[in-house]
């Protein structure tokens, strides 16, 4: 019998986006997933939007590291993926997890893929996801994958506002290095576009180089925003 997996997906006010997600959340429920959306306190239409769509939707506190915990808590697959909402999984993901999770194996990641095109985007995503490769550390826009005992045995995502995704790898490093596929997620380049190549590039690396110094996520997630 199949291992069941569940996808925890964290919204906030994407009711502009509700539209484009919901067939591919569709996709995933048809082949076999438990969906999972939880909603951090959304002003817009966001939670009425996804009902509509058929899907039912937990609240938690804002803050995507509470709300992936939330969702968590009330998953009942053996197998969790933790997926932005503006973020798609490859064809096949399902089965890519639970090949990737068998035996001693208990998480990893996916590569990723900027939506958008363009060369410099292009090699963005090649060096986010060389990046990680390295380091063994992988971000929430990689759909972090794990065995559900393991995500209990780190004490889930840190309650912190910032770098959740860092924190966690970093904890799950220390028991294994994760499983790396190179099947990818596609994922919104907004942030990109909106911010500029460049200024976004040079701001996630001083985030996470203060972050490594020592600097609290409380006092860099003003600067994230």
């Amino acid at each position: 019998m199949l291992a069941l997996v569940s996808v925890i997906i964290p919204v906030l006010n994407e009711a502009r986006e509700v539209g484009t997600l919901l067939p591919h959340w569709r996709e995933l429920r048809q082949g076999g997933a438990e969906l999972i959306v939880v909603d951090g306190g959304s002003t817009d239409a966001t939670e009425a939007l996804i009902e509509g769509g058929g899907f039912a939707v937990l609240s938690a506190p804002r803050g995507r590291a509470g709300q992936m915990n939330a969702g968590a808590a009330a998953a009942t697959g053996e197998l969790l993926i933790f997926l932005h909402a503006d973020t798609r999984l490859p064809a096949g993901a399902l089965d890519l997890v639970r090949q990737a999770l068998t035996g001693p194996r208990c998480w990893g990641r996916f590569d990723v893929e900027l939506e958008g095109g363009g060369r410099r985007l292009r090699l963005v995503s090649r060096l986010m996801n060389l990046r990680s490769r390295l380091s063994g550390i992988a971000t929430g826009d990689q759909a972090i994958f794990l065995k559900r005992e393991t995500f209990k045995a780190v004490g889930g995502f840190p309650d912190q506002p910032l770098m959740e995704d860092i924190e966690l790898s970093a904890r799950l490093r220390r028991r294994a290095a994760p499983v790396c596929l190179r099947a990818k997620v596609r994922t919104s380049s907004r942030r990109w576009r909106g911010h500029g190549t460049c200024r976004t590039i040079v701001l996630m690396w001083g985030l996470r180089l203060a972050y490594a110094c020592g600097v609290p996520s409380t006092a860099l997630a003003c600067f994230y925003r």
